[in-house]
Formats: C-alpha cells, sequence, structure tokens
C-alpha cells in the first residue's frame, strides 16, 4: 500500500491552546492558536548551579519525574531515558558527537529528601552526563505545579498521578517554545520508539524566529545554477567538435 508523503511525515501534535484568535495571513483571514507556554522554574541541578528555562533557550526538552528512594518505576525509566541520551548524543563514537539541541530533564518528586548530595549518588549510579541532563530539586510546590498545572500530568495519567504525590511513568516531549508536543511511556518499547522520532521530527521542525540558511544566498545561487549551465554547454560543444 502507498502512503502519501505528507501524511507519513507527522510532527508531533500541540498541546492545550491558550486562546483561539483570528489573524491575516496573505491577505485572508485565518483563525490561529496560542498553545500553551510552559511557566518559568528555578531549581537546582545535581551540580548545584540554580537553573531554569532561560539556560535552556533554544533547546527541545525530554523530562519526567522521579524521586530517589523510588523502589519501582523509577530506576527503569532512568535506565531508559539513559539509552534514549546515548542514542541521540551518541558520545561512544570518536570526536564529540553530542547534540547540543537535546537536552534531559529529571524532576524530584521528592525535594524534601532528594538534597544535592542525593542527587549526585543518582547520577552516579546511572552515569549520567551533567551537560545534557539535570536532575532537579528544589521548592515542591513549583515541581508539582509544573507536572501538574503546566505539563497536565493529572489529565494524560490520571489512575497515577494526584496531587499529593506525583508518579506517573510519562516522558514529556517540549519543543524549544516550551510548549509540550507528546507524551510517552517510559517503561514501554513502542512509546520510546516513537518518542525517538517525535525528536527526530521536532529538530526538523521550521523555527521562525531562526533566519533561513537560504536566506540571503538566492541571488548568488541563482548565478551559480546559471554558470553551471553555461559550463555544461561549453563542454558539450567541446565534445561535439572533437568528434567532428
Amino acid at each position: 500500500m502507498e502512503v502519501n508523503s505528507r501524511e507519513a511525515i507527522m510532527l508531533p501534535r500541540h498541546y492545550y491552546p491558550d486562546s483561539v484568535y483570528q489573524t491575516t495571513k496573505r491577505g485572508k483571514k485565518v483563525i490561529d492558536t496560542a498553545w500553551h507556554r510552559l511557566a518559568d522554574f528555578s531549581l537546582q541541578n545535581q551540580l548545584g548551579n540554580q537553573v531554569g528555562w532561560s539556560d535552556l533557550s533554544g533547546k527541545i526538552i525530554v523530562a519526567d519525574f522521579f524521586f530517589t528512594r523510588c523502589p519501582t518505576i523509577c530506576p527503569g525509566m532512568t535506565q531508559n531515558m539513559k539509552r534514549l541520551a546515548e542514542t541521540i548524543h551518541n558520545g561512544k563514537r570518536v570526536g564529540d558527537r553530542t547534540n547540543r539541541d537535546i537536552h534531559f530533564l529529571s524532576f524530584s518528586i521528592d525535594p524534601e529528601r532528594d538534597s544535592l548530595s542525593r542527587l549526585q549518588y543518582w547520577a552516579n549510579r546511572f552515569q549520567i552526563n551533567p551537560e545534557t541532563w539535570w536532575l532537579l530539586t528544589g521548592d515542591k510546590k513549583s515541581i508539582y505545579s509544573l507536572a501538574i498545572d503546566e505539563m497536565k500530568l493529572g489529565v494524560v495519567d490520571g489512575e497515577n498521578v494526584d496531587t499529593n504525590f506525583v508518579h506517573s511513568n510519562k516522558f514529556v516531549l517540549i519543543d524549544i517554545n516550551r510548549q509540550v508536543r507528546g507524551y510517552y511511556n517510559g517503561l514501554d518499547p513502542d512509546d520510546l520508539s516513537q518518542l525517538q522520532r517525535d525528536i527526530i521530527l521536532l529538530t526538523m521542525e521550521k523555527n521562525p524566529n531562526r533566519r533561513s540558511f537560504f536566506e540571503g544566498k538566492l541571488m548568488v545561487m541563482a548565478i551559480s545554477f546559471l554558470l553551471a549551465i553555461l559550463g555544461v554547454f561549453l563542454l558539450l560543444t567541446l565534445l561535439k567538435k572533437n568528434k567532428s
């Protein structure tokens, strides 16, 4: 069965519109959507640095919620995130193949007990690279607000999430505009494969704030193309003369 190329490449959907408004594009009135942008945070990572969204500008984020004394799903989720990070960053190959556009965040849901030393213990246990993956602790209210009010984990995973103890098995995909683009079971191989594909698609997604590669180069490209055609024509002419 043939698959339409436009249907085959489906970008990860947006979630949670803040508002719907009317705008004009190319002289036509169209309905557009302002998607929810995650609120900022200020938390401490495993290196002891205070960090927030401003330190992640232009990066695609994969986030989850864990705690270091978790006896059930957290070790498996962290191990799977480690495998995902290694696949994307390719750190074992010769040279620095680290993808600086992707960053991983693990928020502690037990910040009272997950001190900096506990985060470092978890980081050492799973050999987590702090350049591309932060374990975060700090104000519990801020962390739970991120999980429930901002990333809406209670909506997509109501069976495992409550306001007193967020214990979700979901990885959350967030784009460079701080907008949620997907939820994935961190323990399911099929979901993890889909997450990997969606990360690749987001890296290909056009960033409206970034200058196009072709901007200011179209004239040079046109001249180069014409010169190439002229060169081929002259080569064919010379070959014809040599044959005659």
